[in-house]
């Protein structure tokens, strides 16, 4: 068949036998009948799901055939790329990150329902995630908050990345002057799309009930001296090593701020046994400067 068709249509590309087969792939996967997925094909806002895979790019729609075999899950990416613009690469990173399964896991650590008003509480929960992914930090067992801090600032790029579309970086150590005491602010964020202030704390242990009682804090001061009259109120968000749900959802439970709790990991560190093996920077620099550099002319 492929052959046939390069040969009714000279020049024109895409008739690979390979593409013949992902084409016929895609006619499958959106020809529903079942009545099971009646919900999915019609969609959110109004848009149809057939409808919506139209409008994304092939390439697109090849990578969500071969990644992602749940409906549901196509069908919230699809959107997402609608609504977001995402690129492939983009798209594939949210993918491999699994981003559909730990948007939907943060529902279960947050107060936003009951104190955000709808649709804010809806949106404030689409920007979380659980657990957040942070594999393009290395930091030792010994790290402390300030260092997960300055690694996040050095990869300032991808750490954005991660947090999802819409984050303006307001700064680090944000200071806060509260009667006549000095507090500072891990990470200070404002969301364009939500129009409001998004506090992040950052812990390297897991969640303590404490932790939200100095959120709260936080978020009541940011809404003092920051938030403009037309912002929407500010958002907190304790990322911790670990966390109970249940210890999480009784600190939230008469919390009258908005607060989320999500988790975090980070690329493992090499073994000490194998970090013991390899050479420091100074011994591999040693070792380039006694190789002799050649230059052979291209031919």
């Amino acid at each position: 068949m492929a052959k046939d068709l390069q040969k009714s249509f000279p020049g024109v590309k895409g008739f690979s036998a390979r593409n013949i087969w992902r084409i016929r792939a895609f006619y499958l996967a959106y020809t529903l009948d079942d009545k099971s997925v009646v919900d999915v094909v019609a969609g959110v806002d109004g848009i149809i799901l057939p409808q919506a895979v139209a409008e994304i790019p092939w390439g697109h729609n090849i990578l969500l055939l071969e990644k992602v075999k749940d409906l549901k899950a196509r069908f919230w990416y699809v959107h997402k790329t609608l609504e977001h613009g995402w690129s492939r690469s983009v798209l594939w990173h949210h993918i491999d990150t699994k981003l559909y399964e730990r948007q939907f896991e943060a529902e279960k650590t947050t107060n936003f329902n009951f104190t955000l008003p709808s649709p804010q509480s809806d949106l404030a929960q689409e920007l979380l995630k659980d657990p957040y992914n942070f594999d393009f930090l290395t930091l030792a067992k010994d790290a402390q908050e300030r260092d997960l801090e300055r690694g996040l600032l050095e990869h300032i790029r991808e750490f954005l990345l991660e947090l999802g579309v819409g984050f303006a970086f307001m700064g680090s150590q944000y200071h806060l002057k509260v009667g006549d005491d000095d507090f500072y602010i891990d990470l200070l964020f404002y969301h364009v799309k939500l129009r409001c202030y998004v506090v992040i704390d950052l812990k390297m242990k897991e969640f303590k009930p404490e932790f939200s009682g100095k959120m709260s804090f936080y978020v009541s001061a940011v809404d003092d001296i920051l938030r403009h009259p037309d912002d929407q109120p500010t958002i907190g968000i304790i990322l911790c090593k670990s966390k109970d749900k249940t210890v999480v959802e009784y600190s939230l439970r008469n919390m009258n701020r908005p607060i989320g709790v999500s988790t975090y990991k980070l690329r493992d560190v090499l073994p000490e046994k194998l970090q013991g093996s390899l050479p420091t920077i100074q011994q591999f620099e040693a070792e380039l400067d006694a190789v002799p550099l050649k230059i052979e002319d291209e031919e």
